[in-house]
């Protein structure tokens, strides 16, 4: 029997000085009791709880690790800027750098704006596009998610019914219901909010579509809005430049974040000569905007991206992985559904409305060293190797096995069951 005594510990001492003892997405209370909520340390792959329980590790904290926790060659850049000035009275030369690489590397940038986190890039971008066109509206896919900011929260409490005046839905992928809602947008139509494809919590992923990109794009050039890109996420893992790129069509502004220096914080809005006098009209700013350290990161990132196969071990790792959990499924009687691309993969099970299974599996995944997420999409990372996939694939024959064993005992998850019924 494992110890989780200094996690548990740690959440106690939580409690007393943070609200709920923690909040957002990091919150175990709408995960499996059995997931560690506190990590001591991250190399690689592999992930170290603040017991020590080591884990290959799938979530990649949620996206930003794309090459590696604790790279040796992109911490060292940020290490050596750090040293030289990192939060100073203005901005370092690596801002006009690292602004020219992404110009050079994302097809349909002409210019960037740096920030934090990709709540500050979306928000940002709705702005700038509401600058440019004098308009409000701005259309987002039901039940996408663009950040925390009022405007789009999935969690509305404390904000109002005047923050979402002006943001109307439409199903992702259906362009009748895009089309519909342009019409009802029309004359006021700032822009299209979307994701590059379909990478909702609970639901399954949907891959890019070209009709539905074209779509996206002729709504906003015959409406006169502004095609806004969320690359937050999925940015660099489906492509070397823009998530659309390959299928022909180009966004007027995108949003970028996570893993733009493999971890460390930073997030950008590109945008293209459409909207640089809006951007230039804007004010965003905020006193971590303009470290120095963070950027040296991203550049070096920048560099491997361009550079190196990272996206090719990315694609090889998940589609091993891919056929290996296939296979564990299978052997114990289930249907793991996975969809979206292998670089970001949503693994949910069939005949499980209430994910009573699904939070039964990632328990015991936790339980044989894999960090695996219920409901959320997973991700790949370029140093997955194929041992560490063979090790998540042996630890899911196991595990779909013991929850056929649990089947009989098996219970929703009270938080997630209640929010599933809002």
């Amino acid at each position: 029997m494992r110890s989780n005594a200094v996690d548990a510990a740690l959440r106690a001492r939580a409690a007393e000085v943070i609200p709920g003892g923690m909040y957002g997405h990091e919150s175990v209370g709408m995960l499996p009791a059995e997931f560690p909520q506190f990590f001591a340390r991250a190399q690689g792959a592999r992930l170290w709880d603040a017991d020590g329980h080591e884990y290959v590790d799938l979530m990649c904290a949620y996206g930003p690790n794309l090459l590696g926790y604790a790279d040796p060659e992109i911490d060292a850049a940020y290490v050596d800027q750090l040293a030289r000035g990192d939060t100073m009275t203005g901005p370092s030369p690596k801002m006009v750098e690292l602004a020219e690489a992404l110009v050079r590397q994302v097809a349909h940038a002409r210019w960037a704006m740096f920030c934090r986190n990709g709540t500050d890039a979306t928000s940002m971008a709705v702005r700038v596009a509401r600058a440019q066109t004098g308009r409000r509206t701005i259309l987002v896919a039901r039940g996408a998610y663009h950040g925390s900011d009022a405007r789009f929260t999935p969690v509305p409490t404390g904000s109002l019914p005047e923050d979402r005046a002006h943001v109307a839905s439409f199903v992702h992928g259906d362009v009748a219901s895009l089309h519909a809602a342009a019409k009802a947008a029309e004359g006021d139509l700032a822009g299209v909010l979307v994701s590059p494809f379909r990478h909702d919590a609970f639901v399954d992923q949907t891959m890019p579509d070209r009709a539905f990109a074209q779509a996206v794009r002729e709504v906003c050039d015959r409406g006169g809005g502004l095609l806004i890109l969320d690359e937050v996420r999925a940015g660099f893992r489906l492509s070397r430049s823009g998530s659309w790129t390959s299928l022909g069509v180009e966004p007027d502004l995108s949003a970028w974040g996570k893993c733009l220096a493999n971890g460390h914080a930073l997030s950008a809005l590109l945008g293209g000569e459409v909207a640089r006098d809006a951007a230039t009209r804007v004010y965003a700013t905020g006193s971590f905007w303009f470290s120095a350290a963070p950027m040296a990161a991203a550049l070096a990132t920048l560099a491997r991206i361009r550079d190196t196969d990272y996206l090719e071990r990315i694609e090889r790792a998940g589609a091993r992985l891919r056929e290996g959990l296939a296979r564990a499924a299978a052997d114990s009687g289930y249907v793991l559904r996975q969809t979206g691309p292998v670089q970001m993969p949503q693994l949910l099970l069939d005949d499980d409305p209430d994910f009573r299974r699904g939070f039964a599996f990632a328990e015991e995944m936790i339980g044989r060293g894999v960090y695996v997420h219920p409901w959320h999409n997973n991700f790949v990372c370029a140093v997955l190797t194929d041992g560490d996939v063979d090790t998540v694939a042996a630890a899911a024959s196991d595990a779909f096995a013991a929850v056929r064993a649990r089947e009989g005992t098996l219970v929703p998850h009270a938080r997630l069951a209640a929010r599933l019924a809002r």
